[in-house]
């Protein structure tokens, strides 16, 4: 009996050295008062009263909010309710469809086989994806004689691509590649099936006509650019993207609760939401969450607390918690300015980088954030951002879509900022 309950010790003992083996314990991000790090408590709880208005204005149903700043949260507010029907407060955990928020973690992972020298930023696409390579450009076609009844679609005739798309163009939203008008309307065509995969959707974009010839302008590729990346770090990974991200990035970041397709009935999971005549209106998830496909450009599940790791991956220059994803070098390109707002389709005083927007003119932007912050967002209403000079970073998490809170956020952090960017003490 004695030497069972020895050997049950033993096993106990293996199982947990194995899982503290397979899953790392990264510590919870310190917390500090608002003033220990420069912020305004006072000027903080404006993030408070800006949520609750878009909530009682049936903006939103709720928000978590999340403010850190020299790797420490100095605010996490959860406000409004994750779901209407069973009136349930929000949650400082709360899970988010994150949608577009995915792209800068593609970003991350492309920008992580660059370095171990599998793919270029100057790469073709078609050296990946085969049937990317003899790309056409849809070129609409003037109505003639009368103008043409409301709804009409638009005549267009094809033209050989001047060159091929690149890993840049992807990265940048100068591919052309499923991005606005008929480009968009040919891709429905096509459209993803049950439970397809990236290998089976994306080599039948070869037959989508770009929008564009690749370089000349900036046009946001909703889904299929950061998808065909993924695709693209699966095969020179030679793994599924989904196993990728746990492995390479959520893992060693300690994003525990980032994923895709979370189980049907998470009790964490915040409702999405539309507005609709009669209010907020609950909204299905999109037809791409199907289980199987892993979709770069907006597929991820995500945590406030969590992505702050990522960003704060970022800020720190690639590493976090003595874990290192890339080099700072590789960071500093990523958050410069690729496609500039002089560039036909950026707004001015915002230029994008590799997978994130730039800020790179504040006061041509009307923002009070400084040159060089950079960040994305998401279509149901996440959003954040990272600001090098001040050393700070700011989530917002709602489920319903909104641009206009995203700017009153940032604005409300930055004006929360009173003291030095420098922590006391440190050199």
């Amino acid at each position: 009996m004695r030497h069972l309950r020895h050997h049950a010790r033993y096993v106990a003992l293996v199982f947990l050295v194995g899982t503290v083996a397979v899953w790392p314990i990264v510590a919870a991000t310190p917390t500090a008062r608002p003033e220990e790090v420069g912020l305004s408590g006072e000027r903080l709880r404006k993030i408070n009263e800006l949520m609750q208005r878009h909530i009682d204005a049936g903006t939103f149903s709720g928000a978590v909010t999340l403010v850190a700043r020299h790797g420490r949260i100095a605010h996490l507010e959860a406000q409004g309710l994750m779901d209407i029907e069973s009136r349930k407060a929000m949650q400082k955990d709360a899970i988010f469809r994150i949608m577009s928020m995915t792209k800068p973690v593609v970003g991350v992972a492309t920008l992580m086989m660059i370095e171990e020298g599998k793919v270029r930023l100057t790469d073709p696409a078609s050296k990946f994806i085969p049937e990317l390579k003899d790309l056409k450009v849809a070129v609409t076609m003037p109505p003639t004689g009368a103008p043409p009844p409301p709804g009409t679609l638009e005549r267009f005739y094809a033209v050989p691509a001047e060159r091929e798309i690149t890993v840049r163009d992807l990265l940048t939203h100068t591919s052309g590649l499923v991005s606005g008008g008929v480009s968009n309307r040919e891709a429905q065509k096509v459209a993803l099936k049950g439970k397809e995969t990236l290998a089976d959707y994306l080599p039948r974009l070869g037959g989508v006509p770009l929008a564009f010839q690749p370089g000349t302008r900036w046009a946001y590729s909703a889904q299929a650019g950061f998808d065909a990346l993924a695709r693209i770090v699966e095969v020179s990974s030679g793994m599924p993207f989904d196993k990728f991200g746990s492995q390479r990035i959520f893992g060693p970041l300690g994003m525990k609760d980032t994923f895709f397709y979370p189980a049907e009935g998470n009790p964490r999971m915040a409702t999405l939401y539309r507005r609709g005549e009669k209010g907020l209106e609950k909204q299905n998830n999109p037809g791409f969450m199907n289980g199987a496909y892993f979709s770069g450009g907006g597929g991820l599940m995500s945590t406030a607390e969590d992505y702050l790791q990522f960003a704060q991956m970022l800020l720190n220059g690639g590493e976090l918690n003595g874990k290192r994803l890339l080099g700072s070098k590789t960071v500093e390109v990523m958050r410069s300015v690729a496609a500039p707002d002089t560039l036909p389709g950026r707004p001015k005083g915002e230029g994008y980088g590799l997978s994130v927007r730039v800020v790179n003119d504040p006061i041509a932007r009307s923002s009070f954030m400084s040159a060089g912050t950079f960040g994305w967002s998401g279509a149901f209403g996440t959003h954040f951002f990272v600001d090098p000079q001040e050393r700070i970073v700011g989530i917002l998490m709602t489920q319903t879509a909104d641009q206009q809170v995203r700017l009153d956020f940032e604005n409300a952090v930055m004006h929360a900022i009173v003291g030095s960017p420098v922590p006391a003490g440190s050199h």
